[in-house]
């Protein structure tokens, strides 16, 4: 049977890529990405620091194992648009419960498939992610580009996807109580605390350091979300509150908040890091880790001197810094994410720092 096009996504270059809709048959204006993962697309759609945001996938086959309900890493996800080369209907995992078209439908989110992601991807890398229009195949180009001129960037998207109440996510025999402040928390990093026998309150990002101090906790986590970190406020001036209180231990999000609480700048990347390919060197080992990474942000390595935090790892495609740590506050963040599922598990160990970082507090309490 022969296929006609019905949708196309158009860039405020007014370039055009036509192709076929999947998901909810919606339109939708966001920022433009690219993710190089082979694999783990059921994460990427789920991640909340994706909100807003256009995902072009440059893996071909998209949608070939399905989804399956133990792998969301949030329960609501806020993807803005999803784009894939070739989408797969037809699941074959004896673990699948729905396809990937219908979990995007349930939760509004449209996607397209059929399009040259090579190309696309290549003008991303180019030209940077910026403005795209996901649209009918009859809308003009013209109309097209007055509603991305039209369109305004989304501002503090934390608020959006944080739990609106404190939850908990129980251990048995579990060694220490950890507060995880919840800027779009991924589930599987709550795994991985209960995994080291910790037991994981999840708080809303807006939670006063009294409230946490009040819940004695052995560390305080502070999680990845989507956004700019300068419109988080909140959870900036928490860190300022808490440190050298309680050990703190933060990722992606959270290690950019850690840096602009200690007097440190962040700027938005080009294109942004996001896949399960990013070499990282650790300058404390000289050891290199093969991470996943999900961000439009880093912290301004010149921005640092004097704010009393040292870079730890740095990324080994563009020098950026991947790691910080502040020795006499007991505070480390990394960019990456060391509980990435699927993906590569040499950065596991930053987790069983965070504990060593707890016993030793005890120790000394």
């Amino acid at each position: 049977m022969i296929r006609t096009y019905d949708c196309k996504i158009v860039l405020d270059d007014g370039s055009e890529y036509p192709g076929y809709r999947f998901g909810a048959k919606v339109d939708r204006v966001c920022e433009i990405v690219f993710n190089t993962s082979i694999v783990g697309y059921q994460e990427i759609v789920s991640d909340p620091s994706y909100t807003a945001q256009m995902v072009v996938m440059t893996y071909p086959i998209i949608g070939n194992y399905g989804i399956t309900d133990e792998d969301f890493e949030t329960k609501i996800p806020t993807l803005g648009a999803l784009a894939v080369r070739e989408y797969n209907d037809i699941p074959s995992n004896f673990r699948y419960t729905k396809t990937l078209s219908e979990i995007l439908e349930d939760h509004t989110i449209p996607a397209i498939e059929g399009i040259d992601t090579r190309k696309l991807a290549r003008s991303i890398r180019d030209s940077g992610s910026r403005p795209a229009i996901l649209t009918g195949i009859d809308v003009s180009t013209e109309e097209a580009l007055r509603r991305l001129a039209e369109a305004r960037p989304p501002h503090d998207q934390v608020r959006q996807v944080s739990c609106k109440k404190r939850w908990y996510a129980r251990t048995s025999n579990h060694r220490f109580n950890v507060v995880a402040v919840d800027c779009g928390i991924k589930l599987n990093i709550v795994r991985s605390l209960n995994g080291r026998g910790c037991n994981v309150t999840v708080v809303p990002y807006d939670t006063a350091a009294a409230d946490i101090l009040r819940m004695e906790p052995d560390g305080v986590f502070l999680s990845n979300g989507p956004g700019d970190p300068e419109d988080v406020t909140p959870v900036i001036e928490l860190v300022r509150q808490l440190r050298g209180k309680v050990p703190i231990f933060g990722i992606c999000l959270g290690h950019q908040m850690i840096a602009l609480a200690y007097g440190g700048r962040t700027f938005k990347l080009k294109f942004g890091h996001r896949g399960g390919n990013h070499p990282v060197k650790n300058l404390t080992t000289g050891k290199l880790e093969i991470t996943s990474q999900n961000h439009s942000y880093a912290v301004d390595a010149a921005s640092l001197e004097g704010t009393g935090l040292e870079a730890t790892h740095i990324n080994l495609l563009d020098n950026t810094v991947e790691g910080l740590r502040s020795r006499t506050d007991r505070v480390f963040s990394v960019q990456y994410h060391p509980e990435s599922a699927p993906g590569p598990q040499d950065s596991g160990y930053l987790f069983d720092q965070f504990i060593a970082m707890m016993e030793e507090a005890k120790r000394n309490a």
